[in-house]
């Protein structure tokens, strides 16, 4: 029998009696017979095991915190670390690094410890393989990875309500319809709106993306790199 050069060593799933686990997504839930139970973390914590990735076929349906799931952001879902939770992902074979986001439940596979998102996976060049050995810290909560000047903050990620991403702003309405018309259905997932507002005493049109569920999940579009100067704004 082989033994893999890596060790395997997930976080530990065992019921708490913190007041988080009154939120939904830190509820135990069970799957195929099994439960878990989201465990508290603190920074510094790490594991081991094998990564997979998911990508087109889930691209645009629901994750488990009700976001859209975005293949093209740094997102992950891990069975039990908390929702928004930041883990640095190290690949064991390559010594490549991302940094990812959890945003959903997975994966149910034996042996495996967390599922990057397609853009994840290419950070550390899993795409071809499927699988790889990694290693997971956490480096962060809310959205954020934890820096001296923020580690005693009171961050907090908001959810639910209106998120829009601005992409674009023009003086001429003809212009911002036809970038609206370019980049409707971003993605396969975000579609485009245009807004009227005045700026120094004329009209500006401001072409936005729409349907964010999260301001971490809108974030996760921006860093995404897809449009230059975008920044959110609470619908």
């Amino acid at each position: 029998m082989s033994i893999p050069y890596y060790s395997s060593s997930d976080f530990e799933s065992t019921p708490n009696t913190s007041k988080s686990t009154q939120e939904a997504t830190m509820r135990p839930y069970t799957i195929n017979g099994k439960t878990y139970y989201p465990t508290v973390v603190e920074v510094g914590d790490s594991a081991t095991g094998i990564a997979s990735w998911y990508g087109p076929n889930f691209h645009g349906k629901k994750t488990s915190n009700g976001e859209i799931y975005n293949m093209h952001s740094l997102t992950a879902a891990h069975k039990t670390l908390p929702m928004n939770t930041m883990v640095k992902v190290t690949s064991l074979k390559n010594g490549k690094t991302t940094i990812v986001r959890i945003n959903d439940r997975g994966p149910f596979v034996s042996g495996r410890i967390i599922d990057l998102s397609k853009a994840a996976a290419t950070e550390i060049s899993m795409i071809a393989d499927g699988t790889a050995p990694v290693r997971l810290e956490v480096v962060g909560f809310y959205g954020q990875v934890e820096t001296p000047a923020n580690k005693t903050a009171k961050t907090h990620t908001y959810t639910g309500g209106n998120f829009i991403v601005q992409i674009g702003a023009f003086r001429r309405l003809a212009g911002a319809n036809t970038y609206k018309t370019q980049f409707d259905n971003t993605n396969g997932i975000y579609k485009t709106a245009v807004r009227e507002y005045t700026l120094n005493g004329e009209p500006i049109y401001r072409v936005f993306l729409t349907g964010f569920r999260s301001e971490a999940e809108a974030r996760d579009f921006i860093s995404s790199g897809q449009f230059k100067g975008a920044f959110i704004a609470r619908d």
